[in-house]
Protein backbone atom coordinates (compact mmCIF):
# COMPACT_ATOMS: atom_id res chain seq x y z
CA UNK A 1 0.00 0.00 0.00
CA UNK A 2 1.50 3.32 -1.04
CA UNK A 3 -0.35 5.71 1.22
CA UNK A 4 -1.45 6.26 4.80
CA UNK A 5 -4.89 7.50 5.84
CA UNK A 6 -5.24 11.01 7.22
CA UNK A 7 -8.03 13.25 8.37
CA UNK A 8 -6.96 16.44 6.59
CA UNK A 9 -5.00 17.61 3.57
CA UNK A 10 -3.82 15.03 1.09
CA UNK A 11 -2.88 11.49 1.95
CA UNK A 12 0.76 11.41 3.05
CA UNK A 13 3.24 9.30 1.12
CA UNK A 14 4.43 6.16 2.81
CA UNK A 15 8.21 5.98 3.38
CA UNK A 16 8.91 3.72 0.37
CA UNK A 17 6.92 5.97 -1.99
CA UNK A 18 8.59 9.11 -0.62
CA UNK A 19 12.00 7.48 -1.08
CA UNK A 20 11.20 6.48 -4.65
CA UNK A 21 9.97 10.00 -5.49
CA UNK A 22 13.05 11.64 -4.01
CA UNK A 23 15.39 9.07 -5.63
CA UNK A 24 13.96 9.87 -9.05
CA UNK A 25 13.84 13.64 -8.52
CA UNK A 26 17.47 13.46 -7.44
CA UNK A 27 18.70 11.34 -10.33
CA UNK A 28 16.37 10.84 -13.31
CA UNK A 29 16.07 13.65 -15.87
CA UNK A 30 13.09 12.05 -17.65
CA UNK A 31 11.17 11.73 -14.37
CA UNK A 32 12.06 15.32 -13.42
CA UNK A 33 10.62 16.56 -16.73
CA UNK A 34 7.45 14.54 -16.12
CA UNK A 35 7.15 15.89 -12.56
CA UNK A 36 7.45 19.48 -13.80
CA UNK A 37 4.96 18.92 -16.63
CA UNK A 38 2.45 16.70 -14.80
CA UNK A 39 3.14 16.16 -11.10
CA UNK A 40 0.03 13.97 -10.69
CA UNK A 41 1.28 11.56 -13.37
CA UNK A 42 4.76 11.51 -11.85
CA UNK A 43 3.35 10.75 -8.42
CA UNK A 44 1.20 7.98 -9.86
CA UNK A 45 4.33 6.52 -11.46
CA UNK A 46 5.97 6.15 -8.03
CA UNK A 47 2.86 4.54 -6.59
CA UNK A 48 1.08 7.44 -4.89
CA UNK A 49 -2.63 6.64 -4.82
CA UNK A 50 -4.53 9.66 -3.49
CA UNK A 51 -7.88 9.15 -1.79
CA UNK A 52 -9.60 11.39 -4.35
CA UNK A 53 -8.97 12.44 -7.93
CA UNK A 54 -6.47 15.25 -8.17
CA UNK A 55 -6.09 17.72 -10.97
CA UNK A 56 -3.00 19.55 -12.15
CA UNK A 57 -4.05 22.68 -10.24
CA UNK A 58 -3.82 20.73 -6.97
CA UNK A 59 -0.05 20.65 -7.39
CA UNK A 60 0.64 24.31 -8.00
CA UNK A 61 3.18 25.28 -10.64
CA UNK A 62 6.91 24.70 -10.49
CA UNK A 63 8.78 27.30 -12.53
CA UNK A 64 12.26 25.80 -12.31
CA UNK A 65 12.64 22.45 -10.61
CA UNK A 66 15.41 22.36 -8.04
CA UNK A 67 18.70 20.87 -9.20
CA UNK A 68 19.34 17.27 -8.23
CA UNK A 69 21.94 18.36 -5.67
CA UNK A 70 19.49 20.71 -3.95
CA UNK A 71 16.87 17.95 -3.66
CA UNK A 72 19.49 15.53 -2.38
CA UNK A 73 20.76 18.05 0.19
CA UNK A 74 17.24 18.57 1.57
CA UNK A 75 16.19 14.94 1.26
CA UNK A 76 15.62 14.29 4.98
CA UNK A 77 13.42 17.37 5.36
CA UNK A 78 11.55 16.68 2.11
CA UNK A 79 10.87 13.09 3.12
CA UNK A 80 9.55 14.17 6.51
CA UNK A 81 7.24 16.70 4.82
CA UNK A 82 5.98 14.21 2.23
CA UNK A 83 5.22 11.63 4.93
CA UNK A 84 2.95 14.06 6.83
CA UNK A 85 -0.49 15.42 5.82
CA UNK A 86 0.17 18.30 3.42
CA UNK A 87 -1.42 20.22 0.61
CA UNK A 88 0.26 19.80 -2.76
CA UNK A 89 -0.70 23.31 -3.84
CA UNK A 90 1.53 24.55 -1.01
CA UNK A 91 4.23 22.03 -1.87
CA UNK A 92 5.18 23.41 -5.28
CA UNK A 93 7.90 25.63 -3.80
CA UNK A 94 9.32 22.58 -1.98
CA UNK A 95 10.73 21.54 -5.34
CA UNK A 96 11.44 25.03 -6.77
CA UNK A 97 15.09 25.80 -7.56
CA UNK A 98 16.71 27.86 -4.82
CA UNK A 99 13.69 27.59 -2.50
CA UNK A 100 13.70 24.02 -1.16
CA UNK A 101 15.39 24.57 2.22
CA UNK A 102 13.78 27.93 2.96
CA UNK A 103 10.30 26.62 2.08
CA UNK A 104 10.69 23.58 4.31
CA UNK A 105 11.87 25.76 7.23
CA UNK A 106 8.60 27.73 6.98
CA UNK A 107 6.37 24.63 6.97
Amino acid sequence: MATKKTTGGHVPLDPKTADKLLDLLGSDNEFRRLFKKDAAAALARVGYAPATDLSAQDFGKIGHIAPKAEITAARTQLKSYLESPFTFSRCDSCFEAGKVASTLRRK
